[in-house]
């Protein structure tokens, strides 16, 4: 298994090497380098960079077309908003060699990534992780996307066998790009051998998981495509929403796929305690219900029901028998009656959850994380021992 591996890899390594000296021997005349920003700068200015005078798609900066467009050389030194497609190949090997991705895990989906080639006007000799190109005058994104597709890489997707979905469309700008892209999944079901460079454009394609983006990104960004990495990060987002089947919600930054935008990253995260850390058939809840009516017939007389009429009327039983005088608005009383309706086996209700566990380690742990809850703590820190999550959150902000 591992040969035939290490020959695809061979000969994917060798298909771009050789491309890439056709590339030197045949262009390098009519295009010169651009990876030096200066010579880059130069060559736009001259309207000698690749496919210069080519007439693309301008917009402004709501995503409304310019009424005649712009030469690509115009819009790449005047840093003109335009419109590009972005694109993410899922490749599933029709070789099953075996070691391919749990289609659940998202890390490890397998993408195909470009190397842009060295004669390319933005961001030449970098990694795309989401190969796609400048949409011209008057084209739609989906016709661009499926015949870079094609002229690129070879991927026909009009051959029934592999898939291209419209996702949404996105704003981004830096101090080199400013873009609305329009984002598409592929899922591509070739050989790796099948797929053909544009030796104009492409010098080399990886295949690599998610996961390995992510580590080779952060070790050298400079090697990547900063608005590729950022539609990454916006596609992520929006396959872990239609997993979780998040409502779309307008006004909020991932509501409307028109213009769609990562969520703020938030300052801390509060989880609620019981019934949301947990489920199980409202059997704890039940409990607590019982325990409350309990102490409240038994310790201060009331009539059966009353301890629900006062949580109907005043939000918690507690608030209305300190309310309506039945407990005295003391530490010491209200301790007593906290202590007594949570005295609750909680061991006999709750277990060790690795899939909760796992699920909250997958957050980004730099954002403080809380719980929060209407009972006590101890109750709480009884609930989280028992989940085996304990050790996951800084404190606890309780009802008292």
């Amino acid at each position: 298994m591992q040969q035939l591996l290490d020959i695809i890899l061979f000969c994917a390594t060798s298909t771009a090497f050789i491309l890439k000296q056709r590339l030197d021997s045949s262009t390098s005349s009519q295009f010169a380098d651009t990876t030096n920003q200066n010579d880059l700068v130069k060559a736009l200015q001259k309207g000698t960079t690749l496919n210069a005078a080519e007439n693309v798609c301008t917009v402004d900066e709501h995503n409304n077309p310019t009424l005649t467009g712009n030469p690509r050389a115009q819009m790449r030194l005047n840093r003109m908003w335009h419109r590009a497609t972005y694109v993410i190949i899922r490749h599933i090997d029709p070789n099953g060699n075996g070691n391919e991705q749990d289609p659940n895990d998202e890390e490890e989906q397998m993408l195909l990534v470009q190397r842009r080639s060295n004669i390319k006007d933005y961001c030449p000799g970098k990694l795309d992780p989401t190969p796609g190109g400048v949409v011209g005058f008057n084209e739609p994104y989906l016709l661009n996307a499926t015949r870079e597709m094609m002229e690129e890489m070879n991927i026909n997707l009009e051959d029934g066998n592999n898939e291209i979905n419209k996702l949404f469309t996105f704003p981004y700008e830096d101090e080199k790009v400013r873009v609305w892209g329009g984002m598409f999944e592929v899922v591509y079901r070739g050989s790796i051998s099948d797929i053909k460079m544009q030796p104009e454009e492409v010098s080399e394609v990886l295949r690599l998981s998610i996961k390995d983006i992510r580590k080779m990104a952060i070790e050298d960004p400079d090697d990547w495509m900063p608005d590729a990495l950022h539609a990454v990060k916006l596609y992520l987002q929006y396959r872990r929403d239609a997993s979780l089947k998040r409502r779309l919600l307008k006004g909020y930054s991932n509501g409307d796929l028109e213009s769609y935008k990562l969520r703020p990253k938030p300052e801390v995260i509060f989880f609620d305690c019981d019934d949301c850390l947990y489920f199980d058939g409202w059997q704890l809840a039940n409990k607590l219900t019982a325990n409350i009516e309990e102490w409240c017939t038994s310790k201060k007389g009331l009539p059966a029901g009353e301890a629900y009429q006062l949580y109907k009327k005043h939000g918690t039983a507690l608030k209305g028998l300190l309310a309506e005088g039945h407990m005295e608005d003391c530490e010491k009383e209200i301790d007593s009656y906290l202590a007594d309706v949570h005295d609750i086996p909680i061991h006999e209700h709750l277990t060790i959850d690795n899939e909760l566990r796992n699920m909250i380690l997958r957050i980004d742990p730099s954002i403080p994380k809380y719980i929060f809850t209407a009972s006590v703590r101890a109750h709480a820190e009884r609930c989280l021992r028992a989940l085996g999550i304990e050790d996951l959150f800084v404190d606890i902000i309780d009802g008292e």
